[in-house]
């Protein structure tokens, strides 16, 4: 039986239990979520939950490739905008207000979407997450500060020698990752896997998972051409406003450091905007990479809508 055949059957079961059924759109960025996240909304008559967790940011207006006004009116969305970059949020905070919007929405819709490219945050939507440390905000400072002075590699050398069993699965080359785990460590002297129990949390939902997927050439051009549009549309001087804010978690992103670099001296424009694509091809792949290990999820191209539809039901 194929893939599509198996979830199909599992989605039936579900169903048979419960009527409410949270709607998972996931992919790399650029690939298309959003116009197909809002028709499905309009299919449905219901609404969206954001977990892209650099579009809550409001000083982000273009680096984050939210969606425009005329989308935003088109359907009501839920975690677009909604915080300042001078504000602390983490993945755990978005689990507990993401799961309380939902269920606060099942109220009145059988179905929600959830919509996003940060597999972290969909992930603490539909499995919950593993209970951690209170953070002082000067731990996260110095961490970010180290990042920025010492680089990634150090980041990396650091994790594999006080917590090699996490270090043997983290995704190596995402700073966020790697430094959550070293202010756990640093601030507990414990290893960040010591808190990772990886048993995921029942939800009173069905949840159906639908990816998607272009050629690896299609998506880099269009990586590259939003990029351009970025550029065109006034990004440098959105980065240019938020150098106040440069060492805040949420400008530790791509778009952002690369221009940073620029403002500093460190790389021409020319280089800037070449590693923003580059960078954001990098992002992407391992967005592919983390999405691809979850087998529940059944893929389809973003333009082929009635087969979604056929297939959440």
């Amino acid at each position: 039986m194929t893939v599509l055949g198996k979830n199909l059957m599992i989605l039936m079961n579900l169903r048979a239990m419960n009527t409410k059924t949270l709607v998972v759109v996931l992919g790399p960025t650029a690939i298309g979520k959003t116009s197909l996240s809002i028709n499905l909304a309009k299919h449905y008559n219901t609404e969206i939950i954001s977990a892209d967790s650099r579009q809550f940011y409001k000083e982000l207006l273009i680096g984050s490739a939210p969606p425009s006004k005329d989308e935003l009116q088109e359907v009501q969305h839920h975690f677009i905008q909604h915080l300042s970059v001078s504000e602390d949020y983490n993945v755990g905070n978005f689990e507990e207000d993401a799961i309380q919007k939902i269920e606060e929405l099942f109220h009145r819709k059988d179905k929600v979407i959830l919509v996003g490219g940060s597999g972290l945050y969909i992930d603490a939507v539909c499995k919950g997450l593993d209970k951690m440390p209170e953070i002082s905000s000067e731990m996260r400072k110095n961490i970010i500060k180290i990042y920025n002075e010492k680089g990634i590699e150090f980041l990396q050398q650091e994790l594999k020698l006080k917590d090699p069993i996490y270090f043997s699965e983290v995704d190596k080359n995402n700073p966020q990752r790697l430094m959550r785990a070293l202010e756990i460590i640093y601030s507990t002297n414990k290893p960040f896997s010591n808190f990772k129990t990886k048993i995921p949390k029942k939800r009173n939902f069905n949840i159906v998972k639908v990816g998607l997927q272009i050629e690896r050439e299609i998506l880099y051009d269009r990586i590259n051409n939003r990029v351009e549009e970025m550029i065109s549309n006034g990004l440098l001087n959105e980065v240019e406003s938020l150098q106040i804010y440069r060492y805040k978690n949420s400008l530790q992103t791509v778009g952002y450091k690369e221009l940073f670099d620029y403002f500093d001296g460190i790389t021409t424009l020319t280089e800037a905007i070449d590693k923003i694509k580059q960078n954001t091809r990098r992002f992407a792949k391992r967005q592919i990479t983390w999405f691809k290990k979850d087998k529940s999820t059944t893929y389809f191209s973003p333009e082929n809508i009635n087969r979604i539809i056929d297939f959440i039901g």
